[in-house]
């Protein structure tokens, strides 16, 4: 697994950085929206919806460097006990090459655990969007905790 996701990750990197980053408001404007579509499934469970908006060679890494596949991730974000009440994105930086979107940011999660508790999960993440025939869709998306 983590060698197919290097394999993607170095594919991507090639084909892309071969072209320009591209200034497309309307292509930023459909990834920002893809980004919020996600925000939307994650906080509502939403299985349909992270089947539209997930490739179909979804590669997801969390921060503490569990590697899911789309159906992983999809269960793992519908079936957890853990409960997104909202997701804020900051400092948004999207790139555009031709088909490919790389959009880094800071993302914070606000969460209620299993015990009830609510906590703010603080990341750093770069979402790889793909466009197709279902528009804008996340193939690949990386988390790290921020350093201090």
């Amino acid at each position: 697994m983590l060698y197919r996701m290097k394999s993607l990750i170095l594919i991507l990197l090639s084909a892309t950085l071969a072209m320009p980053a591209t200034t497309d408001p309307k292509a930023e404007k459909d990834v920002l929206a893809a980004l919020e579509a996600y925000k939307q499934a994650a906080i509502h469970k939403d299985k349909a919806a992270f089947d539209k908006i997930y490739h179909s060679d979804l590669t997801y890494g969390h921060s503490s460097g569990l590697q899911e596949s789309k159906a992983e991730a999809i269960k793992h974000m519908v079936e957890s006990k853990v409960a997104y009440v909202g997701l804020d994105f900051a400092d948004n930086a999207v790139r555009i090459y031709g088909n490919t979107a790389l959009v880094t940011n800071k993302t914070t999660i606000h969460e209620k655990g299993e015990d009830g508790k609510m906590q703010d999960v603080k990341l750093v993440v770069l979402y790889t969007f793909l466009k197709g025939p279902q528009g804008w869709q996340m193939v690949a998306r990386q988390a790290t905790r921020p350093t201090p």
